[in-house]
């Protein structure tokens, strides 16, 4: 019965929570500490520090935890797969009703309209990039970066996640 909670716990949020993990805390709260009383507000804020203090999604690191002090192992799988499983669920029929209508011109227009929206946001990312890093770590560091990370990709075809590790490692030691 107590994975059943979890799961319900963490899935309503997941639906109702429109806006992403932020916006689903405050229903997750009421689930945890009014509805089940697995937690006080205190442990839950604690949590929630701690979460927000850690990279990656808000939801997941939450559920995560509270499935973990509630039910072992177990219950953290239960509560992370009700987190994700309103989205997972929603892109596997998108997906289903995209991929029927694949050959439809009206798909292949939109898909086309997404595309440079998709290109320019990319763009808009890497210049941002670009300006972070030559602000913090000046021009001559990030035109190694720039020249090593091209080199290694298109010229020598070296995976992108190694140059991204070697860019890490080079930071480490370096910057």
């Amino acid at each position: 019965m107590i994975y059943w909670q979890l799961f319900l716990a963490f899935f309503i949020p997941g639906i109702l929570g429109y806006g992403g993990g932020p916006a689903s805390i405050p229903l997750v709260e009421n689930e945890v500490v009014q509805n089940y009383e697995w937690m006080d507000v205190q442990e839950f804020s604690e949590v929630l520090a701690l979460g927000n203090s850690l990279p990656g999604p808000i939801a997941t690191k939450m559920a995560g935890y509270i499935g973990y002090e509630v039910a072992g192992v177990p219950g953290a799988f239960v509560a992370v797969f009700a987190t994700v499983a309103p989205s997972l669920i929603l892109m596997i029929m998108l997906l289903g009703l995209l991929f029927k209508y694949k050959d439809s011109p009206k798909v292949k227009r939109m898909t086309m309209y997404v595309r440079p929206v998709i290109a320019v946001l990319l763009g808009v990312m890497a210049w941002s990039f670009f300006k972070e890093s030559f602000e913090g770590i000046g021009w001559l560091q990030t035109a190694i970066l720039i020249v090593a990370g091209y080199v290694l990709m298109e010229r020598v075809k070296v995976h992108p996640a190694f140059v991204i590790a070697g860019a890490l490692a080079y930071g480490g030691f370096f910057l």
